[in-house]
């Protein structure tokens, strides 16, 4: 796992090994920030289900503002320490041993938001359902999920809107804006 892009570009990040994880693969993270390039910088990212942290180190490393890192294992929370000092990254960001859908209730609002549970479990739309009920993303607000390709979603009302999905094999990425 490297990091594709921006300041911290070619830095390699520390491994799961055997907790579990399944980090996002490197076709569907550049993907991912393919879809949002122009939607990065100077905004405030959530890293829902982070894992190692991969997708919120690349958004700081491709200039977002700040970044929330969620995740229930404290082995993964470690993790995600270790690959934000690796960037240089731990000023602009905040880490957290939570629920994930606990902590949206309590979290503030946020830009880009992305979307990583494990693929056999309800969370993505749970997840979903929670940004929604409690207005978790800022108008112009982007939010990423990505789910195995035959999962589906909870449907989204106004001004929140899905916009489109794309495939890579057996994972499907899905983007939803909200609009003014």
């Amino acid at each position: 796992m490297r990091i594709i892009s921006g300041t911290a570009r070619g830095r390699k990040l520390k491994e799961p090994g055997r907790l579990g994880i399944r980090p996002t693969n490197a076709i569907v993270k550049e993907s991912i920030f393919n879809i949002v390039q122009f939607d990065i910088e100077g905004r405030r990212v959530l890293d829902l289900f982070a894992g190692t942290g991969q997708l919120g180190i690349e958004a700081l490393s491709r200039g977002a503002e700040s970044a929330v890192f969620v995740d229930s294992d404290p082995a993964a929370v470690k993790l995600i320490h270790e690959n934000l000092k690796l960037c240089g990254f731990e000023g602009p960001a905040s880490v957290y041993t939570r629920d994930a859908i606990k902590y949206l209730r309590s979290a503030g609002e946020f830009d880009l938001i992305f979307l990583d549970p494990p693929y056999d479990s309800a969370l993505a739309a749970a997840a979903l359902s929670e940004i929604i009920e409690f207005d978790k993303l800022n108008i112009n607000g982007i939010i990423i999920c990505e789910t195995r390709a035959d999962a589906t979603l909870p449907a989204v009302s106004a001004p929140r809107c899905r916009l489109k999905e794309y495939r890579y094999g057996a994972v499907k990425i899905t983007r939803f804006d909200r609009e003014s």
